[in-house]
């Protein structure tokens, strides 16, 4: 069996604890939801663990940071509450080789802001619009194993001008019924890490129970694993010939 990526998805764990309705959907957490759909796997890719910001040191000790291959987000009303230094260590963890997969309104945290540069806004409403989901890069490792489209019978609307700098991949666009479109599946490249955001997962919708996806947060976990190639060496360094 080849080695698992190791994934840790971190999850502010606010309105889980807080809202009656969340707790219906996510019994376990939008975290567990986030994990079970990594675990179900067929090809058994991924060693998941989750993270809480209620836990000690926010959920991400400097061990479990150290050895993270991918790490997952979820942010929406705690973002302030993520202290400067571990946005510091998790910012260097991308520079390293960590991948990060943000998610929906993970969109405004510190962390995806700082990799980012820009403010990273969008327009938004909440009224439950359906949302179709295009793939534009079918041949990408991002799309693999997804139709054409799909769609979620209500969601969140996020809509353009989406305040991010051009991503290096958009694999899926959404188009949402009250007539909004979101670039919503894209990808960057950060030092030697790799960044992935996916626009869908409000709270109060089942969205992480819908298979596709699921099968979009397997792709971002397999991409955004770092690929294992060489170190790169920075600095004054001796010719490779004698000359």
């Amino acid at each position: 069996m080849m080695e698992q990526v190791r994934v840790t998805v971190w999850n502010e764990n606010v309105h889980d604890r807080s809202d009656d309705k969340v707790k219906e959907i996510y019994p376990e957490g939008l975290h567990g939801a986030i994990a079970q759909a990594l675990r179900a796997d067929e090809k058994q890719r991924f060693a998941v663990v989750t993270a809480t910001l209620d836990q000690p040191e926010q959920g991400l000790p400097d061990d479990l940071l150290a050895r993270t291959d991918v790490l997952f987000w979820w942010g929406h009303c705690a973002h302030n509450q993520v202290e400067d230094q571990l946005v510091e260590r998790i910012y260097n963890r991308v520079m390293d080789g960590m991948g990060l997969v943000v998610l929906h309104s993970g969109h405004y945290s510190k962390i995806f802001r700082k990799l980012m540069g820009t403010g990273c806004r969008s327009r938004w409403r909440e009224s439950d619009d359906r949302e179709r989901l295009f793939v534009v890069e079918p041949g990408h490792p991002l799309a693999s194993g997804l139709p054409e489209y799909f769609e979620l019978p209500g969601e969140e609307t996020y809509g353009e001008r989406f305040n991010i700098p051009t991503p290096d991949v958009l694999a899926l666009i959404s188009w949402f019924s009250g007539g909004e479109v979101c670039r919503s599946g894209c990808g960057w490249h950060r030092g030697d890490g790799k960044v992935f955001y996916f626009r869908p997962g409000h709270e109060t919708y089942p969205t992480y129970y819908n298979p596709h996806v699921c099968q979009v947060l397997r792709n971002a976990a397999a991409w955004t694993a770092p690929s294992g190639g060489p170190k790169p060496v920075y600095g004054k360094s001796a010719a490779l010939e004698n000359r």
